[in-house]
């Protein structure tokens, strides 16, 4: 499969995915603390590495991990419907800090431009 085309089949998989959470989870867990941010599938679409980042709700981003993986037969369920591909990959879930390190770097910034060891020039 064209790298191009796996990388157009990754963004329709993100997606439909994030979509799917709302028909999957009916007020389960807070959707909105849940963001798809990537998703990796492989060249054979079998399988597919799904990031997920989850903000403000450290102390239960285990729970939230668990929940969608006990889902992740319903997610595909919906994907299968909705995009039409010849293998419906399996989805693993994986917590992705990407979001939450950009985040901490943004912060730190700001506070070295609050007390002036930042140099604007």
């Amino acid at each position: 499969m064209a790298v191009d085309r796996l990388e157009r089949v990754n963004a329709l998989l993100r997606r439909a995915i994030g979509e799917a959470l709302f028909q999957v989870f009916n007020n389960e867990i807070e959707l909105a603390a849940i963001t798809v941010t990537s998703v990796e599938a492989s060249r054979n679409l079998r399988h597919a590495k799904v990031g997920v980042s989850i903000m403000g709700h450290e102390e239960e981003r285990g729970r939230f991990m668990r929940a969608l993986a006990d889902k992740s037969g319903e997610l595909q369920a919906i994907i299968n419907k909705s995009c039409h591909l010849k293998y419906t990959p399996r989805l693993r879930f994986v917590h992705d800090t990407s979001i939450e390190k950009g985040d901490h770097v943004l912060a730190l910034l700001n506070s070295m431009e609050e007390s002036g060891e930042l140099a604007n020039e």
